[in-house]
């Protein structure tokens, strides 16, 4: 979506001051998230975002983003370069006031971006009070200026050292590890995904990222799609491993005033939908007007052109949302002047001009493609009939099941072994493979807060199956039933039974495929436990060194050669093949006492991603399957998700 430069002068004048920057290094999450991996990564996302806005506003094509030794990041663009004149209200140079000033930019007075993600303006000031040191080039055609910062402060005034005929900003900065405690290593691929996606929402930008922290295997991608949106939906379906419906990405745009919408859209054979919606760039994670405003609209056009033109009978019902978007993978990118977020991490829109701007284009576009291609229209409502159909099966098969009390709370699985407390803040449940491992998981758990629930043998795959199949299935219902908080559409999260959920499986092939069996059965049916932090993985140990008196438990073969050392080469080595070898004593000393336990939260940091690797990882076909395995191995002892 291309826009017209904005005004020609940007320079000091444009650098508006709003407050000083302070408490960031005391309360960093409150404005990157967290300390952890992902505000890490969220460093560099601030300042690609504003070289982002250099693009937006039509001055910068290209940008480098480079990933140094230590863990250094250098992110260069060439647009038109921080102002380097007196910011007059500060009476210092603009470069320093930008990172020393929270809320210092040329977003805020309306004259220097016309359009812009980083509203709140915090990006270069956070990053150098979050980082050990940064540095800042400036090119303006004719000098370079240089500026360095330890922990927030400039060490010395800008100053000129060199001359150039190029424009451009280019910044390097090293993480403070006194902040960032838990890692600052950064990770490629997370790197590489944020940046395909923006490479994406800016049609013909490019963007490379590189990495030279080990000499000997540097790594380089780069990225530039002139199909922009559509080009990201292509790619969403082809990484999915899915069969698409109709051969093109549908594609439509609208622009007014300082506002623009455009959409591109792909049905594919899958029983899945994934819609990923921006606005000005940023990755609205949790929707907003924008998005709503296309599902209302997408709803609306298959339900008046059914009419329409008979494909819907009389006697049928309407479909519903859920039809019309079964197997349907869609981008929808806004880009508006006064973008209005909710939170600092600006994962809602809330601007409601867009829902009907949105809205408005789905319903005109949509409608008129589907009158000039019957047969592709054709072709998608039987998707969505075949869906309805599906829905009315699980309709059937819940008030079946419901006829037998099974999900009204009044019949627990019979083999749950229940526990006393009943605040879902303080208990948790234990989904555990198999009998013989459940039997020991109820004698050595704490019957006050924690609850088991022992599964027997492999359970359905839904990644190949609608939610009918779930009501019919042996394996699933107890752990619906168990949990309290039905599924699908039906899902009420305020009614589960237990604030954790935690999947307790063997350390080995088997136990890997029943956790994933699960945690697919969660991100499609249940996927708000997973939103809400409710999923864990138990972490059993793979081996029990002992001698004498002394005992350790081993995570991993490294761990166990540690204790080995540590005790003796004569040690007593015991290598557990299933949790039902460990008696209750140590299964709880183990794997449930929370005070010696370890268990890993499962994220949903990005639904796209996680949604492709659910697909690739359960789908039909197996090269992109086994591409997967075979790329990502290296970086894992025991293969899992």
């Amino acid at each position: 979506m291309a826009f017209e430069k904005v005004e020609k002068k940007y320079d000091e004048s444009n650098i508006q001051v709003l407050e000083g920057l302070e408490a960031v290094r005391k309360r960093p999450g409150m404005y990157i998230g967290s300390t952890g991996e992902r505000g890490l990564h969220h460093l560099v996302y601030e300042i690609v975002d504003n070289a982002i806005d250099e693009a937006l506003a039509g001055y910068c094509t290209h940008i480098d983003v480079e990933i140094l030794p230590e863990d250094v990041i250098r992110v260069t663009d060439n647009g038109r370069g921080i102002p380097v004149g007196i910011q007059e209200k500060m009476g210092i140079s603009a470069v320093t006031v930008v990172f020393t000033v929270l809320h210092a930019g040329g977003k805020f007075g309306g004259s220097g971006y016309k359009v812009s993600g980083g509203l709140h303006g915090v990006g270069a000031s956070v990053v150098n009070a979050l980082s050990q040191w940064l540095e800042v080039k400036v090119f303006d055609g004719e000098k370079v200026y240089f500026q360095r910062f330890e922990r927030g402060n400039p060490v010395k005034d800008l100053e000129v050292i060199g001359e150039t005929d190029r424009r451009g900003t280019s910044i390097t900065f090293k993480p403070d590890p006194e902040i960032f405690n838990e890692t600052t290593v950064f990770d490629y691929d997370t790197l590489l995904t944020r940046l395909r996606e923006q490479a994406f929402l800016n049609a013909g930008l490019n963007i490379r990222l590189y990495d030279s922290r080990n000499p000997d295997s540097v790594v380089e991608d780069k990225l530039c799609y002139e199909g922009g949106i559509k080009s990201y939906v292509e790619f969403l379906n082809k990484s999915k491993a899915v069969n698409t419906i109709h051969p093109e990405v549908l594609y439509f745009a609208t622009e007014e005033d300082d506002r623009a919408a455009e959409i591109a859209m792909q049905y594919n054979d899958s029983y899945n939908e994934v819609i990923v919606s921006f606005a000005n760039n940023i990755h609205t994670n949790d929707g907003g007007t924008h998005e709503v405003g296309f599902k209302s609209g997408l709803t609306r056009v298959f339900n008046e052109y059914g009419r329409r033109y008979k494909i819907l009978k009389d006697s049928d019902k309407n479909l519903t949302g859920e039809d019309v978007r079964e197997g349907l993978t869609a981008v929808v990118s806004i880009k508006i002047k006064e973008a209005q977020f909710e939170g600092q991490t600006k994962s809602k829109l809330g601007n409601t001009e867009m829902r009907t701007m949105v809205e408005g284009l789905i319903y005109n576009k949509l409608m008129t493609y589907f009158e000039e291609n019957p047969s592709t229209a054709k072709m998608i409502f039987e998707k969505a009939l075949l869906a309805a159909t599906a829905r009315e099966q699980a309709r059937r098969a819940r008030e079946l099941v419901r006829r037998k009390n099974v999900l009204e709370g009044a019949s627990l699985p019979g083999k749950l072994a229940d526990c006393q407390e009943r605040d879902p803040a303080l208990t948790e449940i234990y989904i555990v493979e198999g009998d013989s491992a459940g039997g020991s998981a109820k004698e050595g758990r704490d019957r006050r807060f924690q609850a088991i629930l022992p599964l027997w043998g492999k359970m359905l795959n839904v990644e190949k199956a609608r939610l009918d199949k779930v009501y019919s299935n042996e394996k699933l219902l107890p752990v619906v039933t168990a949990l309290g908080c039905n599924v699908g559409d039906e899902f009420d999260i305020s009614k589960l039974r237990y604030g954790k959920v935690i999947i307790m499986a063997d350390a080995d092939v088997d136990g890997s495929h029943i956790r994933t069996l699960l945690l697919t059965f969660f991100f499609r049916f249940m996927r708000p436990l997973i939103e809400n932090g409710c999923v864990y993985i138990a972490q059993p140990p793979l081996y029990r060194i002992a001698k004498g008196k002394q005992i350790r438990y081993a995570f991993s073969d490294k761990q166990r050669d540690e204790y080995i050392a540590e005790l003796g080469g004569n040690a007593d080595i015991q290598r557990y093949k299933g949790l039902g070898e460990m008696d209750p004593h140590q299964l709880w000393e183990t794997t449930m006492n929370p005070e010696t336990r370890t268990i890993i939260k499962i994220g949903l940091e990005d639904a796209a991603s996680a949604d492709r690797i659910f697909s690739i990882l359960m789908g039909d076909k197996v090269e992109p399957r086994r591409e997967f395995i075979q790329k990502h191995a290296k970086y894992v002892t025991d293969l899992d998700i």
